[in-house]
């Protein structure tokens, strides 16, 4: 495999969705509500492998004590910790009303807190929190149970907590250790207390320690984000989320307060990332795929090499593709073939409450194209590689016949190296691998239609 130089990444840069999901999120509409997500959820409880099939829950926690200037995220920045109380009243309320339609105790193999910051939680606001969950559903052994830290909001003794709760996967936002990028987005937080927080962690045994980069901020250069990655290698996390800045001020307020002459030009980035991708590989991380890289003895670089590699709003998962409900303001779930997302501000989300409702204010029914789409999306992204039988056996149809318009496409793609396409098969080659993104794009019958792609992130 040629080496994935800033040429390479020049050449096949493209803006495109990330596929957690297939229709993607812009797709919801304001026809879907309520009364739809009710029926999928009586459905799943009244279907033949109801209690069979385990649960995710994604749990939204939106407050944060500072603003992060890069984030896109749905969150509520305030020092007032009390204001975390009635959230978490209202929580419980919308578990009640899933548990009224779905029934008590389904099985969970599968938990995320994210936001915001879940850590703003108190330790004992945390514990009710998850002695609710288990009250409500079966915590299964051997499950994924993760949390997203903000490194400043938490020491050693809350680390222990958090396992005591049953949590076994941390992630930690480090975006960047250079201190003066730190200062440039407003999120200072010094390395030294990463790494004590790292170490603390796997003392207390956690199974997997995630952490998160961002490229592209204000005041990084490539040699700036060496150092960063250096310090990486030397932390050695079990996994590495990298992300690319998407500078969007005028959808994002937060992103408003920063300087765009600050900001590193493409060039940079592109070589920020190649270096990246040098640096990891260096240090023995494999290439998971999407942002995702892991430690060979990783569960996700061990489901990617046994072929059980799955996707969902979360990212890359070792999960089996499930129903997800998704819990607080503005959540996603997938559940049946339907997806649901809730109202995005806190007072509609606990006014709807309040009156009884679930929350959802928007969604989608998933058609009988989009379900085999997404089959062929997901197989792309995950495995890197599909068997028309596999599809046309599920899906009763003719794959050559059905997507004769994207084979043309992916010939093309052959010719330059990312894919290989036989008369049985589509696989990705190494080199494909880290363009991934756009080889599924040319199955998105919705963005195919809609070359209107700037809503969109590129590779870089």
């Amino acid at each position: 495999m040629p080496a994935i130089t800033p040429e390479l990444l020049t050449k096949f840069d493209v803006a495109g969705p990330r596929y957690t999901s297939y229709p993607t999120a812009d797709r919801f509409v304001e026809a879907f509500g309520e009364p739809d997500y009710l029926q999928a959820l009586d459905q799943r409880r009244t279907g033949p492998a109801a209690m069979a099939l385990p649960l995710s829950l994604y749990v939204h926690i939106p407050f944060c004590e500072s603003l992060c200037y890069y984030c896109a995220c749905n969150k509520i920045i305030t020092k007032h910790h009390e204001r975390s109380a009635p959230y978490l009243r209202y929580l419980s309320k919308e578990v009640d009303l899933h548990v009224q339609h779905i029934g008590a105790g389904q099985s969970v193999s599968q938990l995320h807190l994210g936001g915001g910051t879940p850590t703003f939680f108190s330790d004992d606001e945390l514990s009710e929190l998850m002695a609710m969950l288990r009250r409500n559903f079966n915590l299964v052994p051997g499950g994924e149970y993760s949390i997203e830290v903000d490194p400043r909001t938490v020491t050693a003794e809350r680390l222990a907590h958090l396992a005591r709760l049953g949590f076994n996967r941390l992630s930690f936002g480090v975006q960047d250790f250079d201190p003066i990028v730190q200062k440039a987005v407003h999120r200072v937080q010094p390395a030294e207390q990463v790494f004590a927080l790292v170490e603390a962690a796997r003392g207390i045994g956690f199974e997997s320690i995630n952490v998160d980069l961002i490229y592209g901020l204000p005041k990084q250069t490539p040699e700036s984000f060496d150092r960063t990655l250096a310090q990486v290698a030397e932390l050695r996390p079990d996994r590495i989320a990298l992300y690319a800045y998407a500078h969007l001020p005028e959808r994002f307020k937060p992103q408003r307060r920063i300087i765009a002459i600050d900001l590193p030009g493409a060039p940079n980035k592109v070589a920020m990332l190649a270096r990246s991708l040098a640096a990891f590989e260096q240090a023995g991380y494999v290439y998971v795929g999407m942002d995702h890289f892991a430690l060979p003895n990783d569960a996700l670089a061990v489901a990617k090499r046994q072929g059980r590699l799955h996707r969902n709003f979360q990212g890359y998962s070792t999960q089996p593709d499930c129903d997800l409900i998704g819990l607080g303001v503005s959540a996603i779930g997938k559940v049946g073939a339907t997806y649901s997302q809730n109202a995005k501000s806190l007072e509609e989300y606990q006014d709807l409450l309040d009156q009884g409702h679930l929350p959802v204010v928007r969604g989608l029914a998933v058609s009988r194209d989009d379900l085999l789409r997404r089959a062929v999306i997901m197989a792309l992204m995950c495995q890197g590689e599909l068997q028309f039988e596999s599809i046309e056996l599920a899906h009763l149809i003719d794959f050559q016949d059905y997507f004769a318009a994207e084979l043309d496409t992916l010939r093309g793609m052959q010719d330059q190296g990312l894919v290989t396409v036989s008369d049985s098969a589509i696989q990705v080659t190494p080199m494909g691998w880290f363009f991934v993104r756009g080889v599924a794009m040319v199955f998105d019958k919705y963005l195919q239609a809609d070359r209107t792609r700037a809503r969109f992130s590129k590779i870089i």
